[in-house]
This record gives C-alpha cells, sequence and structure tokens, in this order.
C-alpha cells in the first residue's frame, strides 16, 4: 500500500510537494475509511485520496509523476539504449531548474515492510538513486548511487543486507538505467518482488482514457466474472439486471509490416460482444454495448480494473474520475473502496476531480482531500483540507466553492465565487 509519494522539480512542480495516505489520529470513519498497516508507528492509511484545484494547476501533473516514475523503473533497464536521453521536464519558469535534476520518491509497505525508494535524473543520466528497507524501526539503506561529476562516473554504496553479485548489477547498470531495474532483470532475490510492486501495483489512466472494454467482456466468460461484473453494475444502481455476452460477425483491424511498409489490414472474424438486458413490469430487452449512454459505457470498461484492484490490493489512479459519469456513479466507485467487504486487501484509490459535490463529511476524511494550485511563480503547490482545521460541521462544498481553501479559478469579480456558491 501506498503511503507517500514525493517530487521536485517536474513540469509545474519546483519545490518538492508530498502526497500522503498515511491517516491522521482523527477516529472519523476509521472502521471503513482506513486501513490497517501492521506497524506501530503509522498504524493505518486512507483508503482513498482526491485532489481538487482549478484547471492547469498541476492536478494531472502529480498524478501523471506517479506514471512518469512507474514507467521508468519498467523500461529503463531493457527498452532504453545507450545514448538515449529522458522524456523528461524541469520546472521552466525558473532557470536555476533548468539544469537541476528531477526527483521522485515512494514510500510504500510490501509484505509487511516499509520500503523507501527513490532516485534523481537529467535528461541525460541517473543522478542519485537509492533504496530504504524497514525491517526495524532504523532504516537499512540497501544501495545509494552518486553520481560523480569528476569522474563522469556512479558511485556506489551497499549494505550487507543486500545480498547477490552486486558488482555485476553495478557493472550491467547504464547510466541511463535505474540500478534497481537492472538488478531485477539479472534474477535478484531481494530487489525483484520490489521492483516487481513498483510496476505491477500502480494502475493508472490518464484524462479521456478510457479502458478498452474487452478487458470486462472477458470476464464475463466465466460464472464467477459474469457475476462479478453484473454486480458491480448493479451495485453502481445502474438500472441492469443481467449481463452476458453474444457472438458476432466483426473486423479485427491488424497492421502488417512489409518490403513496403506498414499495412492496415481488417480481418473479419467472430467476436464476442456485451449484451444488456434491462427489465420492467412491462417487458425486457437487451442492448449492446453501443446503444448504453456514455456513463454506462465508461462504467462497464472500468469494471475489469476496478474489480482486479480490489481483488489484488492494487493502487488505481484515474485522472479526471468524473468524466462522463455522474456524480451518484462517482460516489458508488469511491464507496467500493472505503467498504472492507468489498476491499478486503487494502487497494486505495487516488484520483482528481472538479465535482465538488463529493466534498461530503459522509464520503471522505479530512486527510484524503487534497488541494493543488500555483503560487506567484506559476508553481504548483500542494496541501490537504486538514491545514485549515474545518469545523466540525463546515460545509467543505461551500468553503470550497467561495474561496476558503483556495485551489479556485481566479475571477476578476470576486462575487462570481459567491454566486457560485449560492
Amino acid at each position: 500500500m501506498l503511503l507517500e509519494f514525493r517530487i521536485r522539480n517536474y513540469r509545474s512542480i519546483r519545490d518538492e510537494i508530498v502526497i500522503s495516505f498515511i491517516a491522521s489520529k482523527d477516529k472519523k470513519l476509521a472502521d471503513t475509511h482506513l486501513a490497517s498497516t501492521g506497524i506501530k508507528s503509522l498504524p493505518h492509511v486512507v483508503r482513498s485520496a482526491v485532489v481538487y484545484g482549478p484547471n492547469a494547476s498541476g492536478k494531472s501533473t502529480l498524478l501523471q509523476a506517479l506514471a512518469f516514475m512507474r514507467a521508468l523503473v519498467a523500461e529503463s533497464a531493457t527498452l532504453m539504449q545507450l545514448g538515449q536521453t529522458f522524456n523528461i521536464q524541469p520546472f521552466r519558469l525558473d532557470t536555476d531548474c533548468a539544469a537541476k535534476p528531477t526527483e521522485f520518491e515512494i514510500t510504500f509497505i510490501f509484505n509487511g515492510v516499509r520500503h523507501q525508494y527513490g532516485f534523481s535524473l537529467t535528461p541525460e543520466r541517473i543522478v542519485t538513486e537509492w533504496l530504504l528497507v524497514y525491517r526495524t524501526a532504523k532504516p537499512q539503506q540497501w544501495f545509494n548511487r552518486q553520481f560523480d561529476e569528476k569522474t563522469q562516473s556512479s558511485i556506489y554504496e551497499f549494505s550487507t543486507h543486500l545480498t547477490g553479485p552486486r558488482k555485476l548489477w553495478q557493472d550491467s547498470t547504464r547510466s541511463n538505467a535505474l540500478f534497481l531495474s537492472t538488478a531485477a532483470q539479472l534474477n535478484s532475490e531481494l530487489l525483484g518482488p520490489v521492483f516487481s510492486w513498483l510496476v505491477e501495483q500502480p494502475v493508472y489512466f490518464s484524462a479521456g482514457l478510457t479502458p478498452p472494454p474487452n478487458h470486462t467482456t472477458e470476464l464475463l466468460q466465466t460464472e464467477s466474472g459474469r457475476r462479478a461484473v453484473r454486480d458491480f453494475l448493479t451495485f453502481a444502481d445502474i438500472s441492469i439486471s443481467d449481463v452476458m455476452t453474444v457472438q458476432r460477425q466483426g473486423f479485427q483491424q491488424k497492421i502488417m509490416f512489409g518490403p513496403e511498409g506498414a499495412k492496415v489490414m481488417h480481418e473479419e472474424q467472430e467476436m464476442l460482444m456485451p449484451q444488456f438486458v434491462h427489465k420492467t413490469d412491462r417487458g425486457s430487452a437487451s442492448f449492446e454495448l453501443h446503444e448504453e449512454s456514455q456513463g454506462t459505457q465508461r462504467l462497464y470498461a472500468l469494471a475489469a480494473p476496478v474489480l482486479d484492484v480490489l481483488k489484488h490490493g492494487r493502487l488505481l489512479i484515474i485522472d479526471e474520475l468524473d468524466s462522463s459519469l455522474h456524480p451518484l456513479l462517482v460516489r458508488r466507485l469511491v464507496r467500493m473502496f472505503h467498504q472492507p467487504e468489498l476491499n478486503p486487501n487494502g487497494a486505495q484509490l487516488f484520483f482528481t476531480t472538479h465535482d465538488s459535490s463529493l466534498l461530503d463529511r459522509t464520503l471522505f476524511r479530512r486527510d484524503q482531500i487534497w488541494f493543488t494550485e500555483k503560487d506567484n511563480d506559476q508553481a504548483t503547490r500542494l496541501y490537504p483540507l486538514s491545514d485549515f482545521s474545518p469545523r466540525e460541521n463546515e460545509a467543505w462544498e461551500r468553503g470550497y466553492l467561495t474561496g476558503r481553501y483556495g485551489a479556485v479559478p481566479f475571477f476578476n469579480d470576486p462575487s462570481l465565487l459567491t454566486q457560485a456558491a449560492d
């Protein structure tokens, strides 16, 4: 489970910002909204976190940073070539930042043990990289990597806790590859599972991206999968009594590469298509996916990844979760993560939204709500609702829309904010 994520000098983020899933000592909604870590010093994490802010304030950048870090861990040792540069964008509105590295650090719990992994990089190379493991209260620094400007090479420090052919892993690590990723590819028994957690646990969907519906359709091939999808749609209060598949003739697009270049081919074949059964007192009818509303289509496509995340205790990251979904459907999705019987393995949801109606004390705790805004230098700031110590019965939505917490669009006429809240 995710504890913290830190970023510095990435796109609109100049100074270090930290998103934390570590729960405060507040006891409200603790039975449903918190998951136990098994660690005495930080006993609970929140099961979800939401980020609000005006357009271009850095909400998406925060989520993209986590996705970028995951991709770099997954691909730097295998897909990157010697001399290839990273597509990294430091903060551009401060000339001092252009020459400084971008830094990422993630703290998470894996197999009951706290891990703290991070690195910094420029477009040309990895500058620093480190891994701390908290098997006891005192951390073990398994490795530390620092680029030396004089020798133009990386200097490594290893702990005796990290066993294996460390010199081989070090010599095999290119300047534009992560040591963790390289060692995992070379079958490190200790670093392989850490690599796998970082690559497999986060599931990210950018704004406007809906996962392919065929993943959910595949679940319908078994009775248990069909029941899970049907229950998912029913829980979301969709007026669907059943869902099944039928065979249809369709065209599958394929790209063929030959001496004359790429050709797009369309191959006719039988395809499985979902059908949705709606029933009323006057009769019933079946509808195909394209006949359903945009909200139902997106919810159906989300069914497979959401069910997978809940089953395996993963981290689901969605930019603009409310896109094409009614606010009540978004509430239903969030509540799935807050129900221990549906989420027994501590899955977490991390998303952005503009839907202020979700700022509700029955849906979130104060330590689950975060805001982004730009400062006078156009750099992103991130801060939690709990910084404002809202009163017990304070209306969070109204407070947000009237500018009490910041992170709202700036209008030349301040009365527009008050009108929006009325």
